[in-house]
């Protein structure tokens, strides 16, 4: 999905735009279309190969990605990454904060501790570790947009998915939260909410479910499909450009209407 005003793309030329989570999924289909459109991108992520390779695609098509290996549940390693994205850059004007992981379906009270205290560590003190650090850099800066990827499990209920939907409503308290805190200072907060989106993530995800409850999650969209990574990255460049530039606090939903 491209989102158009004028039937123009909306514009992120020479936009400085740090992504984590951006060696695959919605990451990587959001860094690729962000470099093609002008923007200059640093991607991070835990998986060195598949980030390197999404880096070397854009550079192959003359777009500048460059990518950094980081661990989102270590403060030291995102300050690291943050630290090359203002070196590499120059600035930030733009952070997404996509870095996230699942967990086997299963009823709350059949949860290890290990389960929940890794879908806490990466989904929402990783996204506080990026959000800080962003209003860090960008503050002294004039600035910026700090762009949230949480899920419509942060805005209703998950059944079988309860540490990942804790953790996204985590992430909403945070971005409305620091919304509201950092206006002052020219920095804003919003989230991106998709449902079930075609990436490797929820592909694990619905292969630990038998048949009948793959299809109920297909079916639970009106549109009885899944997302396409395009869809939620379009919707993330224009939040990216300055069309959006009145744009704070809020909750964009891409799920097909399963929130109507």
């Amino acid at each position: 999905m491209t989102l158009n005003t004028n039937g123009v793309a909306s514009d992120v030329t020479g936009k400085r735009i740090l992504i984590t989570g951006g060696a695959s999924g919605i990451g990587a289909a959001s860094a690729l279309l962000l470099a093609s459109r002008g923007a200059k991108v640093v991607i991070g992520d835990l998986a060195e190969e598949m980030g390197a390779a999404v880096a070397k695609q854009a550079q192959d098509a003359g777009n500048s990605i460059v990518f950094k290996k980081v661990d989102v549940t270590s403060g030291d390693d995102v300050r690291a990454l943050f630290a090359f994205a203002m070196e590499t850059l120059g600035g930030l004007d733009v952070v997404i904060n996509n870095a996230g992981i699942d967990h086997n379906p299963a009823p709350m009270h059949e949860l290890s501790d290990e389960d929940f205290d890794r879908n806490i560590a990466v989904n929402l003190k990783g996204v506080w570790h990026c959000m800080r650090a962003a209003v860090t850099c960008m503050a002294p800066d004039g600035g910026g947009h700090v762009i949230n990827v949480a899920s419509i499990a942060g805005l209703r209920s998950a059944p079988l998915l309860s540490a990942y939907s804790a953790a996204k409503h985590g992430v909403m308290g945070l971005t409305k939260s620091a919304a509201h805190e950092y206006a002052r200072v020219n920095i804003r907060f919003n989230a991106v909410c998709p449902s079930f989106i075609d990436t490797p993530m929820v592909r694990n995800t619905m292969a630990n479910m038998d048949e009948r409850a793959q299809q109920a999650t297909i079916k639970a969209s009106p549109m009885r499909r899944l997302g396409d990574v395009d869809e939620v990255s379009g919707a993330i460049a224009w939040l990216a450009s300055d069309e959006s530039s009145f744009m704070n606090g809020h909750a964009f939903t891409i799920d097909g209407g399963m929130l109507a």
